[in-house]
């Protein structure tokens, strides 16, 4: 089973995609929010390269584990993505992946301008990981 992770940001969303067993999550790329939201020829050639079994987005949910305030605008966007690519959607907690992904930049020795671009995709990468070790 391929997911294939979105990391849905107002300006940006960050693809990662699983192996073809659904062990390891590996980032992709940073494509604009709007090419994403519009499925654009740019994302849907991703989907046509890849061939996902289902998209994995991330949820913000707050320290306490409530859904965040910006939850709502991501499972809108997600179910939007969902049925304009017939791919079913799962969500997953992004707590503290962003986070995490600039610290694993900031070890590679990149700057926080070379890593604006990255940032995202290994988040998604991240919470993919963790949804991929939950489901086995």
């Amino acid at each position: 089973m391929i997911a294939l992770a979105l990391d849905i940001g107002e300006v940006r969303v960050g693809i990662a995609v699983s192996d073809a067993s659904g062990s390891v999550a590996m980032p992709v790329k940073v494509l604009p929010a709007q090419e994403v939201l519009s499925c654009a020829r740019t994302f849907r050639l991703l989907i046509e390269d890849y061939e996902p079994d289902v998209l994995v987005c991330g949820l913000p949910q707050t320290l306490a584990g409530e859904e965040g305030p910006q939850a709502a605008r991501i499972r809108a966007a997600a179910e939007r993505i969902s049925r304009t690519t017939n791919l079913p959607v799962a969500f997953t907690d992004e707590r503290l992946s962003s986070r995490e992904a600039k610290r694993i930049l900031r070890e590679q020795g990149l700057t926080e301008r070379s890593m604006r671009g990255k940032v995202d995709m290994v988040a998604a990468s991240l919470f993919l990981q963790t949804w991929l070790d939950e489901q086995r």
